[in-house]
């Protein structure tokens, strides 16, 4: 039985590095940051492009609230979608000072709730969470007389959960399918009497799964009046992060805590939309606007994970695409120095391919001062479409010597040898001052004192020769020392009790410290994470875009599928592909369509989707009125900030097109014009307007007005003149307006 919804976390540590005041967390926000965070009121929604800083824009608004008095800390339910981003949450959240603020996923919230409310709106013990429903769905399977293959009861679990996502019943589930316009290689007969069995099981049985989490709380805060006022005086400020991966029932509770009130903000960016096979729909974001028309609305598009060389691959590929998160889809712009051009490398079969990557691999674990690129291994990536194409380069990392991880093999708490540490962590930690392994490590600090407990379980300093089986174990224990250096550097004074508490919180989580290894994972569970280098192979047509990926919307799911990749990467990024599965075989593979326009000698024509600046929009409810979005360098595609270089539309230090002879030309005829009217010069156009004019040199009235600093006003009165010497006519005949005017419009 968990707590209530209402019970306050266990109190910790104030954070010595936390803000002083709620001033103090808006330093450092880019302008659109900050205007999410210092709305604290009605609707919000962040329309957040990937690298944007999403995260720091929400923690720093819920912080912001706290510290401004605007918000009481359990008041505040930040949802996000995966144990690791909610732990990573809460984590901010308390070193900017709003420790109390609860961070869940969905699933964790609502069985809170449901455990707590059960015995009241039910009664007796609730059902136990059954966990490994797969075994279940294969005994219902066998009930049916069907037998499954491994890959064929995983499309059933999943078409199972897909339908409960979306509250379809078992004898709905065949009608349901066909008007969504899902295609499954199962019997959709079939499946729903596998499913319509799955459930007696568990009634059974009394289990529940994870999806009955959700439509049980739902249930019970429909019918339960007085239970739902509960949550609601409990939670009264919502934030809902990857908020277009939210599936009907998880918006309909989402509704159901909410109530009448419009305290929400709802972050997300329909181009990172690639869970529709669990009932994930961007339709909630993308129609925000229209349920919450007084909103605000805020772009982030300023990238500060990415180069320039891997935000323009991203923006081109999304160029392409097609359908509604197309056209509402957000245009990065780089913040990082330039890098290297992603690399596009083509091999004749896959153990070509997995051997060309683990070479590439190991040049870049090679230390600077030894001719390579010195990037750790914790900071590389190899990317696929599927689990089965890891292996082969397992094989190809473990031949050329390079450590890794397969992400969502084994949960890191799981391990045998971090369950050993925990068990020798823990030990100490209760023997305090009487443990002598600790006694020695005194002065050491956190991080001696863990290593010399680590010690005991065969860590070493140094990592043991070779690759491996000892090798994995090492690098996972080593990950442990790391953690408690950060831990202490983030904490001062932090015992190695606080460290262990530290660990459970983790482990509760599954926010698993960063591994020393090159990280293998599908691009499916890629999402969130980035890597300074990442390596997209086998991208052939049947792979991306997948075989079964038959209807348009199914195409451009794979093609954004490919866009998180990309955007996955912070500096170097490779993109291969196989012509042939084996050494011999026929090359009849093509690259991935998705990479035609982009590769080198390849050509595509350019979608119609319409990107778009950062930008703030409030409300028709809403005080203030739109802001103008960020403005790019036309030469370097840096935000510009200056106003002299927002007007040229280029960094001061970047060349310039400007035409001299027309520039001095603009300055003779503003000096008379000037005469002419009896007022200074410069209220006429000032120097950086008329160099604009001189660079973009504007053919028609439509153009010259766009420039800044030539208002309607101005447009008229001097509009004529201008295009007459941009165009190197004579001036036509002017007629005074003696209207004063001080200031540009």
């Amino acid at each position: 039985m968990t707590s209530a919804p209402h019970a306050s976390p266990l109190p910790s540590e104030p954070d010595p590095s936390a803000p002083g005041s709620a001033d103090a967390v808006l330093a450092g926000l880019d302008p659109e940051q900050r205007a999410v965070a210092t709305t604290l009121h009605g609707p919000v929604c962040v329309l957040a492009g990937a690298g944007t800083g999403k995260t720091r824009a929400i923690t720093h608004r819920i912080a912001y609230g706290v510290l401004a008095g605007v918000y009481q800390p359990a008041t505040v339910l930040a949802v996000t979608f995966t144990q690791r981003a909610a732990g990573e949450m809460r984590g901010r959240l308390r070193q900017l000072g709003a420790g109390g603020v609860q961070a869940r996923t969905f699933h964790s919230a609502a069985l809170r709730q449901l455990q707590y409310f059960w015995p009241k709106a039910v009664g007796g013990e609730a059902p136990r969470l059954e966990e490994r429903k797969i075994q279940l769905v294969a005994e219902a399977a066998a009930r049916n007389r069907v037998r499954l293959e491994r890959a064929e009861l995983r499309e059933v679990t999943g078409e199972i959960e897909w339908a409960k996502m979306t509250q379809t019943v078992p004898e709905e589930y065949p009608a349901v399918l066909a008007k969504a316009g899902r295609e499954v290689s199962a019997d959709p007969a079939q499946v729903s009497r596998i499913y319509a069995t799955y459930e007696q099981l568990k009634r059974d049985r009394g289990v529940i799964d994870f999806e009955d989490v959700l439509l049980l709380t739902v249930g019970i805060l429909t019918d339960r009046h007085d239970i739902a006022e509960t949550v609601r005086r409990q939670y009264q400020h919502f934030v809902v992060d990857e908020y277009q991966d939210v599936s009907p029932l998880q918006q309909r509770l989402l509704q159901l805590w909410l109530g009448e009130r419009d305290s929400l903000c709802v972050v997300g960016d329909a181009s990172q939309t690639i869970y529709s096979f669990t009932g994930a729909t961007p339709e909630h974001l993308l129609n925000f606007r229209l349920h919450h028309p007084e909103a605000t609305v805020v772009k982030l598009v300023r990238d500060y994970r990415s180069t320039p060389q891997v935000v323009h691959l991203a923006n081109g590929l999304l160029a392409q695409a097609r359908g509604r998160a197309a056209e509402n889809r957000l245009e990065l712009v780089s913040q990082r120095p330039a890098g290297p051009e992603p690399v596009y490398a083509e091999h004749p079969d896959e153990p070509a391919e997995a051997e060309a990557t683990a070479k590439r691999i190991r040049q870049l674990l090679t230390p600077v001062a030894e001719g390579g690129g010195g990037v750790p291994a914790s900071e590389i990536a190899v990317l696929f479409r599927i689990n089965a194409q890891s292996e082969i380069y397992e094989q190809a990392l473990a031949d050329a010597g390079v450590p890794y991880q397969v992400r969502g093999a084994e949960r890191f708490f799981e391990r045998p040898e971090i369950r050993q540490a925990g068990l020798a962590l823990r030990g100490a930690a209760r023997a305090g001052g009487n443990d002598r392994v600790l006694e020695e490590a005194a002065d050491e600090g956190l991080r001696g004192q863990v290593g010399a407990v680590l010690a005991t379980a065969g860590w070493t300093p140094t990592p043991p020769s070779g690759s491996g089986a000892v090798r994995q174990r090492w690098d996972s224990l080593s990950s442990l020392v790391r953690l408690a250096e950060e831990f202490e550097r983030s904490r001062p004074g932090a015992t190695l009790r606080d460290f262990v508490a530290e660990l459970d919180e983790r482990a509760a989580a599954q926010h698993a410290p960063t591994v020393e290894g090159v990280t293998l994972a599908s691009l499916h569970t890629a999402k969130g994470l980035e890597w300074d280098a990442v390596f997209l192979v086998g991208l052939t047509d049947g792979m991306l875009p997948i075989t079964h990926a038959k209807t348009p919307e199914q195409i451009e799911e794979e093609r954004r599928l490919l866009y998180v990749g990309v955007t996955r990467a912070r500096r170097d990024l490779t993109l291969s592909w196989s012509l042939a599965r084996s050494p011999g075989g026929r090359a009849s593979r093509r690259p991935s369509r998705f990479l035609d326009g982009l590769r080198p000698g390849s050509s595509a024509a350019r979608g119609a989707g319409a990107g778009g600046g950062g930008s703030v929009e409030r409300g028709s409810g809403a005080r203030g009125r739109r802001q103008r979005g960020p403005v790019m360098c036309r030469e370097c595609g840096r935000t510009l900030t200056e106003a002299a270089e927002i007007k040229l539309r280029r960094c001061a230090d970047c060349p310039s097109s400007m035409d001299e002879e027309l520039f001095e030309r603009l300055r003779e005829w503003r000096l008379e014009r000037a005469r002419e009217l009896g007022r200074p010069p410069y209220t006429v156009f000032t120097d950086v307007t008329l160099m604009a004019i001189a660079e973009s040199v504007p053919g028609s009235e439509r153009e010259l007005g766009r420039i800044s600093g030539v208002g309607p006003h101005k447009l008229r009165q001097f509009g004529p003149d201008v295009l007459a010497m941009c165009a190197g006519q004579p001036l036509p005949e002017t007629v005074t307006d003696p209207s004063p005017e001080s200031s540009e419009k």
